[in-house]
């Protein structure tokens, strides 16, 4: 039989087309049940984080990343459950190996970024996490990292990096930070006092006012700036601002006004106080007023209209400490002295829980006014009135 090698051509290329079309529908077959088997063991994960059976639920993730490597969705899934679980080095590990791939699309990089920056803060890691949030400028997350940034140098008391991240996120129009900037420049103003640079924190403190002139700490502290450096005039006028601009403010800084004006001969400090204790009347206030009120029995008097007005525990404990100006020496006399020194440790214990002052945000309570809540790090987040006052 006569060899043509057309016909065998042609036989070839056939038996070759059959072959590849053989394998092609293995390869569809193979890659839908791949398909197949990763939801499921995604879903079944995901049934048993619903279910709050964390273990298994990561134990079911990792084995769907290890069914189809390729998948981003599933390592973004396990790489947050790590971290909501604590288990940070995992955390990071997972979204580093997310960024170490070459396929890898701009936002899923971003959100690898974004995660393994929250990996790091959760961590405790901060000059890692400070890092990896600054890597986020320009990303969809650029004002999530620079809020964390700024989060990140409050807690590490970096005043001038915070500044200067407060004041892109507001030129960026994410809101006002003018009252965040001015107590940032607040403390500066303190540390500079602390360190003898007298002259830096007065400028801190213009910085402060200019930033912020209706907010009531950059007045408060330059008062007390100027008490420290025995300008008693000076730290008058910051306190009579205060008074006029943020009056519920002024009850914390009314009994050292009191005694300025009474050593530095100003006169008309109490008809001002008296006149905000007629439109905001306050313990605090009404202290002032007696502080600078010479007969002792005025003084038990004004606490006894008090009292009557607003009947608190905390007022009843001011009116019991007043001195007494009539009292005998006969038995009678010192009974009632004696009774009363009992009632007054009474209501002296029974109103502490009261006299203090409490975040509007978190609760957290404390006997002495914070500008900064020690509970949720929260800005002017304490009303200036104590809770019987409120």
């Amino acid at each position: 039989m006569d060899f043509d090698p057309i016909v065998w051509l042609v036989v070839a290329v056939g038996v070759a087309f059959a072959l590849g079309w053989l394998a092609s529908r293995l390869d569809v077959r193979q890659s839908r049940r791949e398909r197949q088997e990763s939801p499921k063991a995604y879903y079944q994960g995901l049934n048993l984080l619903l279910n709050e059976q964390h273990d298994k639920a990561i134990d079911a993730f990792i084995a769907a990343v290890q069914e189809d490597p390729d998948t981003s969705e599933l390592h973004f899934a396990l790489g947050d459950l790590f971290r909501r679980r604590g288990e940070y080095e995992r955390a990071v590990r997972v979204h580093q190996h997310l960024l170490g791939r070459a396929d890898l699309k701009k936002h899923e990089r971003d959100a690898a970024q974004h995660g393994l920056a929250q990996d790091y803060m959760k961590a405790g890691l901060f000059d890692r996490a400070e890092e990896a949030y600054r890597a986020l400028a320009g990303t969809s997350y650029d004002t999530e990292a620079r809020l964390a940034l700024l989060d990140l140098h409050e807690r590490s008391r970096d005043w001038r990096a915070a500044i200067e991240v407060a004041e892109q996120l507001e030129k960026s129009g994410s809101g006002s930070f003018a009252s965040r900037i001015a107590h940032y420049h607040c403390e500066l103003a303190l540390e500079a006092d602390a360190a003898g640079q007298h002259a830096d924190a007065e400028a801190a403190l213009t910085r402060a006012r200019d930033t912020a002139p209706g907010d009531a700490r950059p007045l408060v502290v330059s008062g007390e700036h100027a008490a420290a450096r025995g300008d008693a005039l000076a730290a008058l006028r910051w306190w009579n601002m205060l008074m006029a601009v943020r009056p519920a403010a002024f009850n914390l800084v009314a009994k050292r006004y009191a005694s300025l004006a009474r050593s530095a001969g100003d006169g008309g400090a109490r008809a001002r106080l008296q006149a905000l204790y007629d439109k905001e009347p306050t313990l605090d206030l009404l202290e002032a007023i007696a502080a600078l009120e010479p007969d002792a029995q005025s003084r038990r008097e004004r606490l006894l209209g008090h009292l009557r007005e607003h009947p608190t525990l905390a007022a009843a404990n001011a009116l019991l400490a007043a001195p007494l100006t009539d009292a005998g020496t006969d038995r009678a006399a010192t009974l009632a002295a004696v009774e009363a020194g009992a009632i007054r440790d009474a209501v002296r214990r029974a109103a502490r829980p009261l006299h203090r002052y409490r975040c509007a945000a978190c609760g957290f309570e404390a006997e002495h006014y914070f500008w900064q809540c020690p509970g949720c790090l929260g800005w002017d987040t304490y009303p200036p009135q104590r809770l019987e006052d409120q």
